[in-house]
């Protein structure tokens, strides 16, 4: 966007916040008309685009323009509806929240257009797999259907949508889009019965007439003139040059198909077309008494089904109650035209009703799964006729509403960027229209609520009626007059039916003719009973749901349609905002004419010059520090051609450099906010003059160092697009991994599936490479194997088999026959000793040693030798009296067992003299030789020790539980 700075003077400025003389309208339409007449139609202020309507085909629309918009910063390349939408989209993925585009401008400033392009735009640059293709195609299908249904010629507009629309987009955690859902709001049905000079009705009418198949139109009882049916030529254009009827009939045919109704609803669908025209066809006259009777039976046989006679009674009386019963007053001819209208106007609205819902559960999508959405609504924009009537009250309080949430969400957005940059926010004035809002809805006291306290009184109520009882309780208000209040200057303007408003965008007069009985919309009961006796499916189910009505009034039109404001609102409040702002060039529709006066007018109304001023309250320009440093780094010594450290420290170098002023921008955490276009505007010149002035020292290698320094920009750029690219299939790869292996852990119990085959492939490797690194070591580890997923359960058990297997075959490899001879000593030391001896558990890691026999004394070894050594150990001697300890050698042999000491035999006891052990002790008694006897006592404690007790006897004390 900088980069077209340099041509401001001829083309005008991309954003209007870089407008320097801000607050002027002159300035602002200026910058317009520079840019119309040089077919850009596109221009910013901030984050919101500006459109005006060139009349004419532009080659801006292409699938190549597509490419170059796709995943490009916002204000990287020029104004354009696509990089909108693409931003729009972008952010919607990396934040993971809910969007809204909101479209606005008056009829003929291309709102349709806009809306078609964007939703062109996601169904070619949204990744696309089979059920995305499904609901891309019924979403644009769905466009020719409803502005068949929902859009006329008006005086301003050959294609004017006469509804509002709000269309939510649903795109899953890939990016796809994979539902949508569809709101209407206030269709004109006052249309179907009435047009002014030189309008048409709704397009479908036309369509079937001139475009519909003989055996069709003679099935439903038409002829192929639109001449022939008085609700189509109440504006006196039936027949259009700019208007294809044939094709576009060809095109909703398909359409029709293409979204999957059936061949039945289809049929009833131009049933109920058919049967407005002819009901249109019915004509009345006074009877001698006054009273409506038919002049003509032949168009009722036609009409939904319904039997003539009953249908007949249904327009020319009505139910009224006497007493407790019921009986059927005539009408006169008005009220029968009356009650005419009225059915055909139901039948349309509520088929057109019954349209859109169809359409929302061809686009549903029921996988339950968090979406996030991006909400286009294509509105009415702010409508100022000639004659000004209910219809255009309702939609020019809508866009009250909507200007108060656009300002409220431009503050708070505004407010939101500066304090997450850490930059003092200062309060903006601006004019709040909340005393419009209030004027139009308050409760009890604002303008709908005393329509519909005028509509339910009892006694004759009238449009005049309604107009006295707002100049009583609104006289004093200063955005409303009558032409009873109003000053000498002001009355001559006003007629004695009219009020005025003074709305945001200017003053409005409206003329309460028509007002209760719009507002109002009531079929008569018997009407309705008929209806629903209808053999139309269609029909049958409209009417079906309006039972409750013989019991309870029905909400009038104009609270309706606040309601639904009221829920439009809560829809937009919970989303991120986007804007686009329709301008119409001219009245005339003619390419290259720039209106100034009619231009200027739609400025003020659409609120551009209030909204630019909010945004230019503080800083005109913001960049992010890489951004701006990128582009302006040549300027500073310091900073070219590269800058090592910090963007945010570059940055302040390189302004600090170009001298700004410490009041002309402020460093936030992650962008530089300028406050003034003009410092802007001189750093982008330095810039041109930076370029031109390389190697102006040495003037032969200028246009080489020129070329060089252009060869690194753009080969820089390239590669930062090629990383870009990069990083952006590497993000869509993750993403699709992500949600298999999401979709795979949510299924991973059921039987293998394409959902969970390759997240169970996952767990298998996953548990493998663990227990491959977690094996037990020895066949003793019982406690260490991994617990398996249940996939792996019978495998985990094999394969702990296998393993146990392996360890068992290496250790019994790796035994000498020394080992095993041991083993089998310890086989036979269990079968022995195993649960009969309390230490023995802690005896079985000790190997046995191959001989006791150690350091017998060669003396004694030569006196014992002949007896066969068997044993020897070392042990202590405690003496009779005193048991003072004395070291000595218990030998035995084969015979005898010897206590040595040293080189001496001290003691010989023959194996068969000794005694059986006394239950308390052991008693040296005989075998050696008579003497007194001695006692030892053996017991546990926490410590061992031997000493003498005080019973005279030697007390042995073990740590551990010792038999005596």
């Amino acid at each position: 966007m900088e980069g077209a700075l340099t041509a401001r003077d001829r083309v005008g400025i991309q954003d209007f916040v870089l407008l320097d003389t801000h607050t002027s309208e002159n300035a602002f339409l200026d910058n317009l008309k520079k840019r119309f007449n040089e077919d850009l139609i596109y221009t910013y202020i901030g984050t919101l685009l500006v459109s005006v309507n060139p009349y004419k085909q532009l080659d801006i629309y292409s699938k190549k323009q597509m490419d170059i918009y796709m995943g490009v910063n916002f204000f990287e390349l020029p104004p354009h509806i696509y990089a909108l939408a693409d931003n729009a989209y972008h952010t919607m993925l990396a934040e993971a929240n809910n969007h809204f585009i909101l479209i606005s401008g008056e009829s003929g400033a291309g709102k349709t257009e806009a809306s078609k392009k964007i939703l062109q735009y996601y169904a070619v640059s949204c990744p696309s797999v089979s059920p995305m293709d499904r609901v891309r195609d019924r979403m644009l299908l769905s466009n020719p259907v409803l502005e068949a249904f929902g859009n006329a010629k008006t005086l301003k507009n050959d294609n004017s949508s006469r509804f509002g629309k709000y269309m939510d987009i649903q795109f899953d955690i890939q990016g796809e889009a994979v539902g949508g859902h569809i709101l209407s709001y206030l269709l004109e049905k006052s249309r179907v019965v009435h047009q002014n000079q030189g309008e048409r009705n709704f397009h479908i009418f036309y369509q079937l007439v001139e475009g519909g198949e003989e055996d069709l139109l003679r099935q439903l009882g038409l002829e192929s003139n639109s001449q022939h049916y008085s609700y189509l030529v109440k504006g006196q254009c039936a027949n259009m040059t700019s208007v294809n009827d044939q094709n576009d009939w060809r095109t909703v045919r398909n359409a029709l198909s293409s979204i999957e109704f059936d061949n039945g609803d289809i049929q009833d669908l131009f049933g109920v077309i058919a049967s407005v025209l002819h009901l249109g066809n019915v004509q009345f006259e006074s009877d001698n008494k006054g009273n409506a009777k038919l002049n003509n039976s032949a168009e009722l046989r036609w009409l939904l089904g319904v039997s003539v006679q009953v249908l007949q009674e249904g327009l020319t009386y009505r139910k009224i109650e006497a007493n407790t019963d019921e009986v059927l007053s005539p009408f006169t001819v008005d009220y029968a035209t009356y009650a005419r209208d009225a059915l055909a106007k139901a039948i349309y609205g509520r088929a057109f009703t019954w349209l859109v819902n169809k359409i929302n559960e061809s686009m549903e999508n029921k996988d339950l799964s968090r979406k996030t959405v991006i909400g286009l609504l294509d509105i009415y924009g702010f409508e100022v006729f000639y004659v000004n009537s209910f219809e255009q009250f309702c939609i020019n309080y809508c866009n009250e509403k909507l200007q108060q949430l656009f300002i409220q969400l431009t503050l708070k957005s505004e407010q939101e960027e500066y304090e997450a940059e850490g930059i003092g926010w200062e309060p903006v004035q601006f004019f709040n229209n909340k005393i419009i809002c209030d004027l139009v809805e308050e409760k009890h006291r604002g303008i709908i609520s005393l329509l519909d306290e005028e509509c339910l009184r009892p006694g004759e109520a009238t449009d005049l009626t309604f107009l006295e009882r707002l100049e009583e309780k609104m006289g004093s208000h200063p955005h409303f007059v009558t032409h009873k209040l109003a000053d000498k200057t002001t009355r001559k303007t006003l007629e004695r039916g009219d009020f005025r408003l003074l709305h945001y965008a200017g003053e409005v007069t409206y003329c309460v003719v028509g007002f209760l009985d719009k507002n109002n919309d009531l079929l008569y009961r018997n009407i309705k009973d008929v209806m629903r006796e209808s053999k139309n499916a269609i029909v049958r189910e409209c009417f079906a749901s309006m039972e409750s009505d013989n019991r309870r009034r029905p909400e009038t039109v104009a609270s309706q349609f606040k309601s639904s404001l009221v829920g439009l609102t809560d829809i937009l409040m919970s989303k991120e905002p986007w804007y686009v702002r329709c301008l119409k060039s001219n009245e005339s529709k003619q390419p290259g004419r720039f209106d100034d006066s009619l231009v200027l007018h739609q400025v003020k109304y659409l609120g551009l010059t209030e909204h630019l001023r909010v945004r230019r309250a503080g800083f005109a320009y913001r960049r992010r520090y890489e951004v701006f440093l990128q582009r302006y780094k040549p300027l500073c010594p310091a900073t070219w051609p590269h800058w090592k450290g910090l963007p945010a420290d570059g940055v302040e170098v390189l302004v600090r450099h170009l001298g700004y002023q410490p009041d002309e921008y402020k460093m936030g955490r992650t962008k530089i906010f300028i406050r003034h276009p003009r410092t802007l505007f001189a750093t982008e010149d330095a810039f041109e003059i930076c370029k031109n002035d390389l190697g102006k020292d040495r003037p032969a290698e200028r246009g080489t160092v020129f070329i060089h320094f252009w060869i690194y920009i753009n080969i820089e750029t390239c590669w930062r697009g090629v990383q870009a690219r990069k990083e952006k299939e590497r993000r869509q790869w993750a993403v699709k991994v992500i949600k298999k292996f999401i979709k795979g852990y949510m299924t991973r119990g059921e039987a293998k599936t394409t959902d969970n085959s390759e997240y169970l492939v996952f767990v298998r490797q996953s548990y493998l490479n663990r227990l491959k690194n977690n094996l037990p070591k020895t066949v003793l580890d019982k406690t260490t194997w991994l617990s398996p997923p249940p996939v792996l359960t019978e495998t985990s058990a094999i394969l702990r088999q296998i393993h146990m297997r392996l360890l068992v075959r290496k250790y019994v490899r790796g035994i000498t026959a020394q080992q095993k001879a041991q083993l089998q000593l310890k086989q036979i030391t269990s079968a022995i000793f195993k649960g009969k001896k309390d230490n023995y558990p802690q005896s079985i890691p000790q190997p046995f040693v191959e001989t006791r026999i150690k350091d017998i004394n060669i003396k004694v070894l030569q006196m014992i030798r002949h007896e066969r050594i068997k044993y020897s150990v070392p042990i202590v001697k405690y003496d009779r009296n005193g048991f003072k300890p004395r070291p000595r050698q218990l030998v035995l042999t084969q015979t005898a067992a010897y206590m040595v000491d040293d080189a001496k035999i001290k003691q010989r006891v023959i194996y068969t003299t000794l005694k059986s052990e006394p239950p308390a002790c052991y008693v040296w008694n005989g075998g050696i030789q008579a003497g007194k006897e001695g006692v030892v006592d053996f017991s546990s404690g926490s410590e061992s020790m031997v000493y003498k007790d005080r019973n005279g006897h030697l007390m042995v004390v073990s740590h551990a539980t010792v038999a005596r």
